[in-house]
């Protein structure tokens, strides 16, 4: 802004109104991209609201195989923004076994059948 001010009342050039300012000519001719997730986010509500328990991975290969070639962070992005990502859920442990002690029989000679 600056820069080009200078550009315009003094009639310098791009170069030196940069070198005054102290700014590089790459930020002189950045145009910021701004974003719009609205594809995005309809394409993954088409797909999840098929597919209720897919997590992200798959969500994205389905993505990815009807044609769209975004970035999987950015679709990473939106997802987490939608509130889609699922807990993961942990394998339940079984609880520890006591082994208990063997019956002794009564009596000499007294033993179980194996059926």
């Amino acid at each position: 802004m600056w820069a080009q001010q200078l550009q315009k009342n003094h009639s310098v050039t791009i170069v030196m109104s940069c070198a005054i300012v102290g700014l590089s000519r790459c930020a002189y001719y950045y145009q910021p991209k701004f974003q719009d997730d609205s594809v995005i986010i309809s394409v993954l509500n088409t797909v999840t609201d098929r597919h209720l328990r897919w997590g992200f991975p798959k969500c994205f290969n389905r993505i990815r195989k009807l044609g769209y070639q975004w970035n999987h962070k950015r679709v990473y992005r939106v997802y987490c923004e939608l509130k889609l990502n699922l807990r993961v859920k942990r394998k339940k442990r079984i609880p520890p076994r006591y082994p208990e002690r063997l019956l002794v029989p009564n009596k000499q000679g007294e033993c179980w059948s194996m059926d």
